[in-house]
This record gives structure tokens, sequence and C-alpha cells, in this order.
């Protein structure tokens, strides 16, 4: 297969996965080749391969087995067409649930984050922080890494599967609307103070001050979208 070309990677190595399914290179339960083979295979990081590998669990067309590998479970998704739905949904409404996955989700970050996890945290800070002077569509990627890696810290799969289907449709719809509103005109890092709060709670361990940093900040862009 060729490399894949930039833009939502993750969401290019799902399809181009979920096409060689539906072309019987993997079969209903084969078992796919390792994160090191898929990611040479797509020219990408093996993190975009295990962001593709849950976007397609949570479509019911893999499944991973605990020390065996991940095996192909369908030849086309067996779960709601959540993605579409998502997509098809008032942005207000997204945003409400959202909130509730990732404010819980910042809430159980900072009980339970690593070291690991923190120094993922801070390297997707002071990416959203360089990505200031970048344009749009660059800033609000590394926005949602940002968002993706604390919810990686929560430690909880289901609430990663979560976000992964919500990202690829936030990362659509912020970049306009971060254009819509001029959102960056006065602040290129618009929202920085905020997010370095959340990481310091996190750090801190005080999920109070998580849960509640992240919930003002994604009920300031909800209103936004009700005023609008």
């Amino acid at each position: 297969m060729p490399p894949l070309r930039p833009s939502p990677l993750a969401e290019q190595a799902a399809t181009r996965i979920e096409e060689q399914i539906r072309a019987g290179e993997w079969p209903v339960g084969g078992k796919l080749p390792g994160e090191v083979a898929l990611a040479k295979e797509l020219g990408v990081g093996r993190s975009t391969v295990r962001e593709a590998l849950r976007t397609l669990a949570a479509a019911g067309m893999v499944q991973s087995r605990q020390g065996s590998g991940v095996f192909v479970t369908a030849d086309r998704p067996t779960v709601g067409d959540w993605s579409t739905r998502l997509r098809a949904a008032e942005l207000a409404h997204v945003y409400e649930v959202r909130t509730m996955v990732e404010v819980q989700a910042a809430r159980l970050a900072a009980e339970r984050r690593s070291e690991t996890d923190l120094a993922a945290v801070d390297t997707a800070l002071a990416a959203r922080l360089a990505a200031g002077g970048a344009d749009d569509a660059d800033f609000v990627a590394a926005d949602i890494a940002l968002h993706t890696a604390i919810v990686a810290a929560a430690h909880n799969p289901v609430l990663d599967d979560l976000f992964a289907q919500f990202a690829p449709v936030l990362r659509d719809h912020l970049v306009a609307l971060v254009s819509l509103f001029g959102l960056r005109d006065a602040d290129p890092n618009q929202g920085y103070a905020a997010h370095e709060e959340l990481v310091r709670a996190l750090r801190d361990g005080d999920p109070d001050t998580a849960g509640r940093v992240l919930a003002a900040e994604l009920e300031a862009t909800r209103s936004r979208l009700l005023s609008s």
C-alpha cells in the first residue's frame, strides 16, 4: 500500500484497513498484522494505528484479544453507524455529550495518571502552544491531540473508544468554528491558560479542579454555539 498523506491520519488508516478487510486480505476470523507491521505498511506511527484500530473496534469490525492480537470480527460495521449520527447531529448536542465524557475522563485521569501519561500530556500541551503560529486546522489538531492524551490518562478503554469516535467530528467542526467566531484573532493560543491549569490539576492529582476547568472550557464553547 502507498503511504498515507497528512490529514486526519487515524481516520485514513481506519478507512484503509477497513478496505483491506472488505477486499478479503484479512478475512473474518483472521488475525491482523501487529501494530509495527501495520504502521510500516501504512506509513504512519503506532499511535495512529492504535487509534484506527479503536475506531474499527467501536464499529464491531475488529476485536483485541489480550496476549493474542487483534482479530477481524466482521467485514462491515456491525455497530450502529455512530460516526454518521455524530456528523448529522447539531454540534451543540455533540458538545453536551462531549462534556459528559471528557469531564469524567479528566477527573479519572487526575486520579490514575502515571508519569508516562504526564509526560505525554506535557508534550501535547507544548505542541498546542507551538501550534499557535500554525493555521486553524493544525491548531485544532494539536488541541484534540492534547484532549486525547488526557482521555488516555484515565486508563479506561471505553472512554478511549468514545473519544476516538468524537475526534474526527470535532476536528471537522472546530476548524470551521474557530474561523467563524474568530476565536484566535486576538490570541493565537486561545484557551491556553485553561489547558495549562487543567494539566497542572492532573499533575497535582486534583480531580475536582480538573473537572471544573474542563467543564468551564467546554461550556464556553457550547454557549457560543447556542448564541450563534
